[in-house]
């Protein structure tokens, strides 16, 4: 179809394991005799699918295995996995930074990508010299460019360091030049891999808006790949989900999300409490269990939206500790953080608690929508510099649907946001 701006079939790319290359000499006159009989690489048959959770059986692994994609003119596809699904690689065969093993890409028009911190970027140069550089490599002309060029530096805000070397830009400084050289100047695909993380909040918030307003004025396409679901759902129109080099989802971009937070195994489930490592502080204090209970005192997997709901946090302590101060931070599935409170916070004062105990946070009529929340757990002896213990995604709380309002109507649900009790009046005037 004449509105495919980038066609991708059965494309696979082979790696070997611990090898700079592709191993040694006969390796590579084997490949070339199978080539040039137009026969399937013969390592290509032992190589294993790319489950970095299990040990290697073979030296050769399926970085991408049987890709096969169609992207729109003006689509904003994203893609998301876990670290070594391929999002990378497949973005790199795009770019042609590196080539398939088996199968074809084809893309109409010129690439404009941003794959890393730097990338493109001579440190020696000053940032008007690699504004022109990548303008040349991505094959623009050098009039073209110099149209572009106030808009570029306006966008990045770099106007004062324009004729400074880019080995002196912070990494945010770098990503933010390297992406408005990407996104200003005319190219038909522009592809963008999480670098906006190392951004500012305020950068992150422009670059989506450049992103979306390249695709919906101008016609062109955006590949996307971001941890941040949060940015996900506010840009993209169509998810895809790798999974150990193969695409295991292709569509609309919730249902997408859904399905990717459901495959993570969460370290939560496999560590307790005590057991964690992870944690920080001077454990004078430590949280050593928890549990969620909802309406009836019952602990139980999941709590009803709408009902009372206690998170209890147990905690062993070497002495008694006068006034502490615990905080949480609940989590939900987007990572956005919907509480954050302390004892302090409420007027809850803990004089001097035991060495053994629990703290109980009471959160009255649960007001967040049906999703699955982490928290963060901290507690500090006093003052705020003196951590006695701090474990991140310390537990779950799973919120099922519920008649919040007892009305016996459910809520409409809206990602991100809370219900409060209220109520509806008129007044004829």
């Amino acid at each position: 179809m004449s509105d495919i701006t980038i066609k991708i079939e059965n494309l696979s790319k082979l790696y070997r394991l611990g090898e700079v290359g592709t191993g040694t000499i006969s390796h590579d006159l084997n490949r070339w005799w199978a080539r040039f009989r137009g026969k399937e690489d013969p390592f290509s048959q032992v190589g294993q699918i790319n489950d970095r959770t299990k040990k290697a059986e073979s030296d050769f692994v399926w970085a991408l295995k049987g890709v096969n994609l169609k992207v729109r003119k003006g689509e904003i596809l994203g893609i998301i996995g876990k670290n070594g699904a391929g999002k990378s690689t497949l973005l790199k065969l795009i770019s042609r930074i590196t080539s398939p093993t088996t199968g074809s890409i084809r893309v109409k028009g010129r690439i404009a990508s941003l794959l890393e911190v730097g990338t493109g970027m001579h440190p020696e140069m000053t940032a008007k010299e690699n504004i022109f550089l990548n303008g040349a490599i991505m094959g623009m002309r050098h009039d073209e460019i110099r149209n572009c060029f106030d808009e570029i530096v306006e966008f990045a805000g770099c106007a004062m360091y324009v004729s400074t070397p880019i080995k002196r830009f912070s990494s945010g400084m770098r990503v933010r030049l390297g992406f408005s050289v990407a996104a200003f100047l005319e190219q038909e695909v522009l592809i963008v891999d999480e670098v906006l993380a190392v951004g500012d909040a305020s950068f992150q918030k422009k670059a989506i808006g450049k992103m979306k307003e390249v695709s919906q004025n101008k016609g062109r396409t955006v590949l996307f790949v971001s941890h941040n679901m949060a940015s996900i759902q506010n840009l993209t129109s169509r998810l895809v989900l790798l999974e150990n080099g193969c695409v295991s989802y292709d569509g609309e971009v919730d249902n997408g999300i859904k399905m990717y937070l459901n495959s993570i195994v969460s370290n939560i489930e496999k560590v307790k409490l005590k057991e964690r490592l992870d944690r920080i502080g001077s454990r004078e204090l430590m949280f050593v269990d928890y549990k969620v209970v909802g309406e009836g005192n019952i602990s139980r997997d999941f709590v009803v939206l709408g009902e009372d709901v206690y998170v209890k946090l147990y905690y062993e302590s070497i002495k008694m500790i006068k006034n502490p101060i615990v905080i949480i931070q609940i989590v939900n599935s987007l990572n956005r953080i919907v509480l954050n409170s302390s004892n302090v916070v409420t007027g809850n004062i803990f004089n001097e608690i035991n060495k053994k105990g629990c703290f109980v946070l009471r959160i009255p009529c649960f007001p967040f929508l049906p999703d699955t929340y982490t928290f963060n757990l901290r507690c500090v002896g006093g003052h705020y510099e003196n951590t006695l213990d701090e474990i991140k995604n310390a537990g779950e709380i799973k919120v099922h649907d519920g008649d919040f309002f007892n009305t016996g109507k459910t809520p409409r649900m809206i990602d991100g946001g809370a219900l409060v009790r209220h109520q509806w009046g008129v007044e004829h005037v």
